[in-house]
């Protein structure tokens, strides 16, 4: 009787608690189809999730596990291939596109949707210049502060640097006898060159210091944004007014030395910014040049580091991929001048694979899972409504990883992009629109550099290929690929 009555309590209170579930779920959902029942067209399907907190702690733990595609793949199962769904993330209402003629049109349409990404992304990432600028003012700005970097043929007067950069820093690691966090070392090369481009002559003490605070910075992009001791999104905000600090001593000295008459060619990106024109042809202020330069650098730094990891880590656990990209790089030394010294840029074009295999990373990484927009107006998007105010989530990463535009989408093949004609708006590893992001050439080209010489010189033996990979705030090995870069023997 007494066993009878344990069991009884059990299920009672087991019922209770799937019905109190089930209620509070529901109750985000029907509060937001009630408030938009009087819209021309439904929301799309999906789910709103928890009150408040919505579907975020899904999100987190798919994403920390290293099973991210299950957020967006448990979506498709429950509500079809609709390609466009509502949940709840980032403590907003929001709008998942995952097709890519919607990601496209999303990207491009500059009328209905302005950049919307969470509030501590925003605060640690603010470029004023930009804020609440589009059309011909956007495009001008754009077009002026990212000139040193766009376009290969821009790059050109940087190769030798970028090059020696490389070889250096390969050539210090190959003499380290323990093994070493690639990501961190990637990230240094990165930074190195980056720094140079943008702020001209650099020394090692700077790179480091900037390079860690970078680091604490990306930590809280998608962070809590509580700003209180202890959380991460307090330390990234520490992190940026100490950046500031050092981009504002780099900011006087040049500006000294410019009224100095000791400057002549403004080829470093912070005295282009100096003389570049703001609104109303006034110059910019010093906050809204470290806000550009922080903005660039931050775009730049971690993915190009990234997408450097993951190229060697791919090529290392694919001999054969391997064999024939570096087949391809011993072919175009035997084509070089005994005379010449340096990479061309006639040479990085020849990398036909190797432009392969750095596709392929940049797919199957996905280092930007999402671009974010938020609606300016309500959209009518394949019969459904898209909300004023509602978050936009471009969900690059279902496209990328998605079996219909890509076949074995878990598979590293570069062969892949043989002959490949790409469904519109089915590769998009930098966005597209007049906000791509505008150091796609730099990261192609510092990877190509990387691999070249890597390929030619060096292997990778990573310490533990089975580590657990994550993908928060960006996709890795928990161990940040702990290896040893070991320099091989000239054939």
């Amino acid at each position: 009787m007494e066993l009878n009555w344990v069991w009884t309590s059990a299920a009672t209170l087991f019922a209770c608690y799937f019905f109190v579930c089930k209620f509070l779920r529901g109750l985000n959902g029907w509060y937001y189809d009630l408030k938009l029942r009087n819209k021309q067209y439904p929301l799309p399907p999906g789910d709103m999730g928890w009150p408040l907190f919505g579907n975020m702690l899904t999100f987190l733990k798919d994403f920390s596990s290293g099973h991210a595609d299950s957020f967006i793949n448990n979506l498709v199962s429950r509500y079809g291939r609709t390609g466009i769904y509502k949940t709840h993330l980032f403590l907003n209402p929001s709008i998942i596109v995952c097709a890519p003629e919607t990601c496209k049109r999303v990207l491009q349409d500059e009328e209905n949707y302005k950049h919307g990404y969470p509030t501590s992304t925003q605060e640690l990432t603010r470029s004023r210049p930009f804020e609440g600028v589009a059309g011909a003012e956007h495009k001008r700005i754009r077009r002026l502060v990212t000139a040193p970097i766009v376009g290969q043929h821009m790059l050109v007067k940087y190769l030798e640097r970028i090059e020696n950069i490389v070889i250096n820093s390969l050539e210090e690691l190959s003499t380290i006898k323990h093994p070493v966090e690639l990501l961190t070392e990637t990230k240094k090369i990165s930074f190195k060159v980056i720094i140079h481009i943008f702020l001209g002559s650099y020394n090692e003490g700077i790179v480091t210091k900037v390079g860690d605070l970078f680091t604490v910075l990306f930590d809280g992009l998608f962070s809590v944004p509580i700003n209180a001791p202890g959380f991460t999104f307090n330390k990234a905000l520490k992190a940026r007014k100490k950046l500031v600090k050092i981009i504002q001593s780099v900011l006087d000295e040049r500006k000294l030395m410019m009224k100095k008459g000791e400057i002549v060619d403004k080829r470093d990106l912070v005295d282009i910014l100096l003389d570049v024109d703001g609104e109303n042809g006034k110059k910019l202020e010093d906050e809204d040049i470290i806000d550009l330069l922080l903005a660039l650098v931050f775009a730049g730094h971690e993915t190009t580091a990234t997408g450097m990891m993951w190229s060697l880590i791919h090529l290392t656990q694919h001999p054969d991929i391997m064999k024939k990209a570096k087949e391809e790089q011993e072919e175009i030394m035997k084509m070089r001048p005994s005379s010449q010294k340096y990479l061309s840029l006639q040479e990085i074009k020849q990398m036909v694979y190797l432009s392969k295999v750095i596709n392929e990373t940049l797919r199957l990484a996905n280092i930007l899972f999402s671009a974010f927009r938020v609606a300016t107006a309500d959209v009518n998007i394949n019969g459904y409504i898209i909300p004023k105010g509602w978050k936009v989530l471009v969900w690059l990463r279902a496209i990328h990883m998605d079996p219909e535009y890509h076949s074995n989408p878990e598979e590293f093949n570069p062969s892949r992009w043989d002959g490949y004609n790409a469904k519109v708006g089915a590769f998009l590893p930098f966005g597209t629109g007049s906000r791509l992001c505008p150091g796609s050439d730099l990261a192609k080209l510092e990877m190509s550099i990387l691999l070249h010489h890597f390929l030619l010189n060096y292997k990778l033996e990573q310490i533990n290929s089975k580590c657990p990979i994550t993908n928060l705030p960006n996709t890795k090995p928990k161990d940040n690929c702990l290896a040893k870069v070991i320099k091989v023997p000239c054939a």
